[in-house]
């Protein structure tokens, strides 16, 4: 493991699940692992976490303090601040440099990307208010919370029709807003009325909140007429958090639902810049907390073993090193003797097998 002030095996840029839990999983592999967190987690504006096993229920900002905890019992270092620029280099001891918003520059051998992304949402008054809470996307994350309510759904693409069927499951009293956006198909305006999905025409002009603040009473539309609701459902536009990325050759791409960018990665989370890897929500934009916190494990795995394979490498050429010294000054070892300099090189990067 690195020893050098500010120097790791890992920089983690992202401390959400995904950042945390791989992480975790460095720090049991008995790597040097920094987490560089800027303490905006996406699903900060919800009240919980659903769906995560053993944890359904709980406070986000709850989650991150208990996974913190969980990384700092392996050594892993919990940075506060803003990655601002990252750049590779030549030394193969320190590939990476990440600067923070205070001038710290972190170097480190591998880096992973668990930045997440950003919901971008419809430039509607009265609805980023309520973002989180009665405003929602995903019917698994909270689609329990708002069972048997008047839900609307607010036309914002091709897939508003999809999600006015699968909120059906939650409610029966479900509202879709085409809001000058939505042109349903002549299949898909039978499948509506077969649900008994009742359908609106027009633009939404703003959406109410009881009290100028309080929670949602309904939507209002561009001439004046108002739709009582309890919850709102909008697919808001993801685009992960790679800005700074580029920099490295990494460009986001479109998902191939076209509901925004991410980084593309292979099944264990690899770029393709050689040594950079990335998890959670800036390579999947569909995954949830669960699957999230799950592809950061196998990433920081498949970064342990590629570490590992370098490794190998070294100590190869080492031993090498020393079995041809020792043979060109005609001793005559005992059967199993390792060359001190192999040894010490061995040791200084002691492994831990993984179950």
């Amino acid at each position: 493991m690195t020893s050098e002030l500010n120097s790791y095996d890992v920089v983690v840029i992202g401390g959400g699940a995904a950042g945390l839990s791989a992480a975790l999983m460095l720090g049991r592999t008995r790597r040097s692992v920094a987490v560089v967190d800027a303490g905006h987690p996406r699903n900060s504006p919800a009240d919980g976490v659903h769906g995560f096993l053993t944890r359904e229920g709980m406070n986000p900002l709850d989650l991150v303090t208990a996974g913190r905890a969980d990384v700092q019992l392996y050594g892993g270092v919990i940075i506060s601040g803003t990655a601002v620029g990252v750049a590779s280099t030549d030394d193969p001891h320190n590939r990476f440099h990440t600067t923070l918003d205070d001038g710290t520059v972190l170097r480190s051998r591998r880096l992973l990307l668990t930045t997440g992304l950003t919901d971008v949402l419809p430039d509607i008054p009265g609805l980023r208010e309520r973002w989180g809470q009665e405003v929602l996307h995903c019917p698994f994350c909270h689609g329990w919370e708002v069972r048997d309510q008047h839900i609307g759904i607010l036309g914002t693409s091709a897939m508003s029709v999809h999600q006015a069927l699968l909120f059906r499951q939650w409610s029966s009293s479900i509202t879709l807003f085409l809001n000058a956006t939505v042109e349903p198909t002549e299949e898909e305006w039978e499948q509506l009325a077969a649900r008994g999905v009742t359908v609106v025409d027009g633009s939404v002009a703003r959406v109410l909140n009881q009290n100028d603040g309080g929670t949602l009473s309904g939507v209002e539309l561009t001439g004046g007429r108002v739709v009582p609701l309890e919850a709102l459902v909008v697919a808001p536009r993801f685009v992960a958090n790679t800005g700074i990325f580029e920099s490295l050759g990494l460009a986001p791409v479109q998902h191939p639902m076209g509901v925004g960018e991410h980084i593309a990665v292979d099944e264990m989370g690899a770029t393709g810049v050689d040594g950079v890897w990335a998890a959670g929500n800036v390579a999947n934009l569909m995954l949830q907390v669960l699957p999230s916190a799950a592809s950061g494990s196998m990433a920081a795995m498949a970064i342990n073993n590629d570490l590992m394979a370098e490794e190998l490498q070294q100590d190869l050429a080492a031993h090498r090193a020393g079995s041809a010294a020792v043979a060109s000054s005609g001793a005559d070892p005992s059967p199993g003797t390792i060359p001190s300099s192999v040894a010490t090189a061995s040791d200084s990067r002691m492994g831990a097998e993984v179950s």
